[in-house]
């Protein structure tokens, strides 16, 4: 069995954006009882993560973490097309994920008690990101 089914989001700023229940929805929609469900965002400075989704400050301090890692500016960055944020929204992408795979079991995503999937925008003004959703069984 195969079902795909796309969502977007339309993000307000860099940070995280659950999407846990939108991804669910899809994954119940499909009919699938056990496999595997693909989740894909189709942008180069947006990513995907699975992250504790109790406490908010994991997130905020996976962001001041990065901030510090790769921050906008930087002058040692020649792309910078759209903004002072575009080529560290790059890397953040590339060192995060743009794809995952989650478990697909009795009909439901197979997350952990505390864990969460987030959409992690990377730029600082407003998108629309659009995310892909294969569910195979």
């Amino acid at each position: 069995m195969f079902h795909r089914g796309e969502l977007t989001v339309a993000t307000q700023r860099r940070g995280t954006y659950d999407i846990t229940r939108e991804v669910a929805k899809i994954v119940d929609e499909s009919g699938v009882r056990d496999g595997l469900a693909t989740v894909f965002i189709q942008h180069t400075s947006a990513s995907l993560i699975v992250c504790e989704n109790a406490d908010p400050s994991v997130r905020r301090d996976l962001e001041t973490f990065v901030k510090k890692l790769v921050p906008d500016g930087d002058p040692m960055f020649t792309h910078d097309a759209e903004g002072d944020d575009d080529m560290p929204a790059h890397i953040r992408t590339v060192l995060t994920q743009t794809s995952i795979g989650l478990p697909v079991a009795g009909g439901k995503l197979a997350l952990g008690t505390w864990q969460g999937l987030y959409l992690w925008e990377h730029r600082t003004s407003p998108h629309r990101r659009t995310v892909s959703v294969t569910v195979i069984g």
